[in-house]
């Protein structure tokens, strides 16, 4: 998947704006844990291409796409197995924002969604307000193409704000600055390069962009401001409505608030990695994202094999928490708001462990290296001087200790169990603990 941090321009030479003092708050931090929500007219067919790990020939990745939130892209391309199927299910001549008119979310409870969430861990909750379909999931008057005036209607991340602050979690926006199909009059995406070239970057649209997110800030005062694929180039500059402005204002309004790097400028907060395994501990505070399956948006035909276990899950977080990272997982609702039955169990799954190790993974940081490739496989988070070790196989029955924390004199398992630590550096897994995804032994 592609990295952005890289991703800047133009050169302004020295009329380069101006931006404000980076900030990297403890808070997002010490969270670890976050769930991103993907919803939209989308949702409806629910539906793209299943892959599985070996993925598609590079050409197909466009004409097959995974992503089930692109297929207002992938619709448009002729021929393609969702233009195929749309035409079979909704009839030819049904266009793509049609479906606006047969999303309901009938079934959508915005305190138990959240709770379902908060349940699993999450210390931080991401809505898509907008993806690149261009349909605003909030009350704008920027677009009659919104949930309120459309569809549900009905302010979704109003909603989803309201449940998201009463449950004690940080509230952030997921915003697509730099692509909108519905604003734009270009053929559709068929390649990484056309990803960068069909979008706009005019003035007129950099100024909705921006009034669209500014409205954002203010209505929401979001902990995240989590853009995707960079920002028109028409708003890079320094007038009083450019993306530097703007997080001006945006940090003036949330002073511990914390931005991504997909903005395509010289500047950004942690860095994002999607659908990507990281080998090592990172020095700069990134964050991993992926779907439970391999779409962020509900895919209604992927099954089991393509979809994360809970133990798959729970290893993930501790990987990525172990190199300095956040997980930022994703949980892509039905049309009508519920959750899937497959993820709602790796999810659930998830929450029983933090409930158990919980303590090992929020407000931790990395060890002096990642884990122990050989051997029972294993990882390391610390707090303060304490140690823990995550065994990601705790049914090997015993864990050797390298030789930096075979000295440590007290020891605890999961569960709170004592340790029997000989000096030896070999513990002995307790059987309580032999059965769980990852067991997590604490040295002090």
């Amino acid at each position: 998947m592609l990295n952005f941090e890289t991703r800047t321009g133009p050169d302004f030479g020295a009329a380069a704006p101006t931006y404000p003092e980076l900030r990297m708050p403890d808070w997002y931090r010490d969270a670890k844990l976050g769930f991103f929500i993907h919803w939209g007219l989308y949702s409806v067919p629910a539906w793209a291409t299943a892959h599985g790990p070996g993925g598609v020939l590079a050409e197909d990745a466009y004409t097959h796409h995974q992503y089930a939130e692109w297929y207002g892209n992938t619709v448009r391309i002729a021929g393609s197995p969702t233009w195929e199927r749309h035409q079979r299910v909704f009839g030819t001549g049904t266009s793509y924002e049609d479906l606006a008119d047969l999303w309901h979310a009938e079934a959508f409870d915005a305190d138990a969604f959240v709770s379902e969430l908060v349940g699993a861990g999450a210390r931080y909750v991401i809505p898509t307000t907008k993806h690149h379909e261009g349909f605003c999931l909030w009350d704008t008057p920027t677009t009659a193409f919104n949930s309120v005036r459309r569809g549900p209607r009905r302010d979704l991340i109003s909603e989803l704000h309201d449940a998201t602050r009463a449950a004690g979690a940080r509230f952030g926006v997921y915003y697509s600055g730099a692509l909108d199909w519905h604003v734009s009059d270009f053929p559709p995406i068929e390649s990484d390069t056309d990803l960068f070239r069909f979008r706009r970057h005019d003035k007129l649209f950099s100024r909705y962009s921006a009034a669209q997110l500014t409205e954002l800030v203010e209505k929401f005062s979001p902990d995240v401001l989590w853009n995707d694929i960079e920002w028109p180039d028409g708003g890079k500059d320094d007038d009083d409505d450019s993306l530097a402005a703007l997080f001006r204002r945006y940090y003036a309004a949330v002073p511990d608030g914390v931005i991504n790097d997909r903005w395509g400028v010289p500047y950004h907060g942690f860095l994002t990695r999607e659908y990507s395994h990281v080998p090592d501990i990172m020095e700069p505070v990134w964050e991993a994202t992926r779907g439970l399956g391999y779409s962020f948006g509900y895919n209604q035909d992927e099954d089991a094999s393509r979809s994360m276990s809970g133990a798959q899950l729970i290893r993930l977080l501790v990987d990525v928490v172990s190199k300095n990272g956040n997980l930022l997982i994703n949980v892509g609702p039905r049309a009508d708001g519920s959750i899937p039955e497959l993820q709602l169990a790796a999810m659930r799954e998830l929450g029983r462990w933090m409930g158990l190790n919980g303590q090992a993974i929020y407000g931790t940081r990395p060890w002096r290296r990642a884990g122990e490739p050989a051997g029972a496989p294993r990882a390391y988070t610390t707090t303060g001087e304490t140690v823990h070790v995550h065994l990601l196989d705790p049914a090997v029955g015993e864990l050797e200790l390298p030789a930096e924390l075979t000295g440590r004199g007290v020891g605890v398992w999961s569960g709170g169990i004592a340790a029997e630590l000989d000096g030896s550096g070999v513990v002995v897994v307790p059987e309580q603990v032999r059965g769980e995804p990852v067991a997590v032994l604490t040295l002090r």
